[in-house]
């Protein structure tokens, strides 16, 4: 039933019309509800319901589960649908006003999970204060008869996720934690992408650096550094909840998913692995170009000294002949002023030809 269960999830699906409860007279626990569905074997049933009406339909019958989906809903507007569904208030205070780490907690009979979505910021040229990474939120009250996604952030959007997996009901017949999976699938896999992306721009620093203009910025490399952490705390703490989801026996997580799970948690792992890598060859680029910089400074004080020998030289010259003596030889004599020039003038060019020679000039 479920051997095409990532295939599905990825492949893309014809675009159907969502029924949107955004609006006040459709959704009377607020404008927060993007969209609450009932699900029986899978398929979405017809009619659009309120929450309350939905969960009485499906824990009258003891079939299917309730779907709701929420973009940054306020505590007034979570009201209802905390008191309908039993939510625990931590949970609920951590899904209201976000800003949490990646994480797994179980309430009582619901399983509260939080992730981390992030999106690649597309720009023409790194900067030293370009953004690279914007982070967002995605948070998920898994039950036996109800999922509620809880979205925080311009990005991450659900909705063609949920169109995916009701074109295939085999999937959703697994319930809400087949939702659960695909969520995760999906974050993921933007993972995988915007690791991808960040790449790119890693590659194009590194190819600055070692081009023969040298021209790669330090702050650039510190920017860059900065967005890898912030990739970085999204990713890594959510490793241990994946595991757990893939391991462990709950009672809201269908047995025929963990398999599933296991596969997202090898995903991450390799995100995390590319994220160490690419803060190990950042630090490495860091490195080359301060290197560049101090080989650059040795070049010019090289120079710099080369010049001070060869002016010292008409330096000293004109420092004896400048003082004030009566009595100094060739003084009064009619080629005492060539010779002198001629001997300064050769003597510096033999100091010039020498560092030349020796790569200083």
């Amino acid at each position: 039933m479920i051997s095409n269960l990532r295939k599905a999830v990825r492949l893309p699906q014809p675009r159907r019309r969502g029924v949107d409860l955004s609006h006040p007279a459709r959704s009377p626990l607020g404008t927060a509800v993007v969209n609450c569905a009932v699900y029986v074997d899978g398929v979405r049933q017809k009619g659009d319901h309120p929450a309350d009406v939905a969960i009485r339909r499906v824990r009258k019958t003891g079939r299917g589960f309730v779907w709701i989906g929420l973009h940054e809903p306020s505590e007034k507007e979570f009201a209802g649908i905390v008191e309908l569904f039993g939510l625990h208030p931590l949970a609920v205070e951590d899904a209201v006003y976000a800003h949490q780490r990646p994480k797994l907690e179980h309430y009582d009979d619901s399983l509260f999970t939080v992730f981390k979505t992030v999106r690649y910021v597309d720009h023409d040229r790194l900067t030293d204060t370009s953004e690279v990474v914007e982070t967002g939120e995605i948070m998920v009250f898994t039950g036996t008869d109800f999922v509620i996604t809880v979205r925080h952030g311009g990005h991450g959007s659900l909705g063609p996720l949920r169109e995916q997996l009701e074109s295939v009901p085999e999937q959703l017949a697994l319930g809400p934690s087949a939702v659960l999976h695909a969520v995760a699938d999906l974050v993921v896999d933007d993972y995988l992408d915007v690791t991808s992306a960040v790449q790119n721009d890693i590659d194009d620093v590194e190819s600055e650096v070692f081009s023969v203009r040298g021209s790669g910025g330090a702050g650039r490399i510190y920017q860059l550094k900065r967005e890898l952490l912030e990739l970085k705390r999204a990713v890594a703490p959510l490793d241990r909840p994946m595991r757990e989801l893939a391991t462990h026996s709950m009672s809201e997580v269908d047995p025929r998913i963990k398999t599933y799970f296991r596969d997202v948690a090898d995903h991450l792992d390799r995100v995390t692995e590319q994220i160490t890598s690419f803060d190990e060859l950042l630090n490495s680029i860091l490195q080359a170009h301060l290197a560049q910089v101090t080989v650059a400074q040795n070049e010019d004080m090289r120079r710099i000294s080369a010049w001070v020998a060869i002016l010292a030289v008409p330096t000293m010259v004109c420092g004896v002949y400048g003082m004030n003596f009566d009595h100094m030889p060739e003084k009064h004599w009619t080629f005492g002023y060539p010779l002198v020039m001629t001997v300064t003038v050769t003597l510096c060019w033999l100091i010039h030809r020498g560092f030349k020679r020796n790569g200083w000039l």
